[in-house]
């Protein structure tokens, strides 16, 4: 695979400081049932990294002490580590909210079918992966038979209560593009979305977020492959928007590799670039002051703007609508 950080290091993108932290997005390893194209961990079911016990519980006292209200739990597919369910109680008994980025067919896969009801009993919001309504799509870029397994999922989830009508179970489903291109606009995409799932398969779900892919990782090494690295990067800087630096993720969410270290954002760590572009390199969540979070720079470069083009992007979709 292509190194793609020195091609995003030469960047004139805007310098920005953070915010209160409000977020905590812990990767919890890069094992995952799946090996989808666009994947920016470069994930799959042969890697091995795993957060161990002992991070997990210096990652909880931080949260405590820092006044987290959010535990945002990616990796790979975050209910394949041994302690997702340990962790979640652990969260929920503090009172802090759970967000799993879930790739739905983990829920249909063997050894986790009784995973939906304990993600329904925890009160967990479900982010889930579905960049497409469409089978032959779905397939195109997470391998066959996920969009089978994707909706028998989410026939799963609703019948739990997960995005019905007054029920409190939040299903919010994520959208990517199939390639170098922006996605389309994120209410009027959500109107199709809707309308064909409840149509064609019965499914019902809160929002759709809409997400631009990273040129880094799997799809970055695919576009230098291709010779398309420099117009996929050129693309995204002609359709920058300054009125989504506001709203850019970062500003108030930290980054937590599976080792404990700190990012400004989960592309960030996938690039080694280590919180705030520390000289000392990389901080570990043992070490961090939450105080002097308040206005510190967030390391930027080329692929930032991927989160400021167009509408916008970030793991809550849109950031301007």
């Amino acid at each position: 695979m292509h190194d793609i950080r020195p091609l995003l290091s030469d960047s004139d993108f805007p310098a920005i400081v953070r915010q209160p932290l409000e977020i905590l997005q812990l990767n919890l390893g890069y094992l995952c049932n799946l090996s989808c194209l666009h994947c920016h961990v470069n994930a799959g079911p042969k890697r091995s990294e795993l957060m161990s016990g002992e991070t997990i519980e210096q990652v909880l006292a931080f949260a405590a002490a820092a006044g987290i209200h959010t535990l945002d739990l990616t990796g790979g597919a975050p209910e394949m580590h041994p302690d997702f369910r340990e962790l979640v109680r652990a969260a929920r008994d503090r009172n802090i909210e759970v967000i799993d980025r879930c790739n739905l067919t983990i829920l249909e896969a063997p050894g986790f079918t009784d995973m939906a009801e304990f993600l329904a009993e925890q009160q967990v919001q479900i982010v889930a992966s579905l960049p497409c309504y469409l089978e032959d799509n779905v397939d195109k870029q997470r391998g066959k038979g996920v969009f089978r397994d994707s909706l028998a999922a989410l026939r799963r989830l609703n019948a739990l209560g997960y995005g019905q009508a007054g029920s409190s179970l939040e299903l919010n489903l994520v959208y990517n593009p199939q390639g170098a291109a922006l996605p389309p606009e994120q209410q009027s995409l959500q109107q199709a979305y809707k309308q064909h799932l409840e149509q064609d398969y019965g499914i019902v779900f809160n929002r759709l977020y809409t997400l631009a892919n990273m040129p880094i990782q799997r799809f970055g090494s695919l576009l230098v492959s291709q010779g398309r690295f420099q117009s996929y990067l050129n693309l995204l800087k002609d359709n920058f928007s300054a009125g989504n630096l506001d709203n850019l993720m970062c500003r108030t969410t930290l980054s937590i590799d599976w080792q404990g270290y700190l990012y400004d954002c989960d592309f960030n760590q996938m690039l080694a670039m280590p919180l705030g572009a520390s000289a000392g390199g990389r901080l570990h969540i043992t070490e961090l002051n939450p105080a002097t979070l308040q206005n510190a720079p967030i390391a930027t470069a080329a692929h930032c703007y991927g989160c400021t083009a167009g509408q916008g992007s970030s793991c809550t979709g849109a950031l301007s609508v």
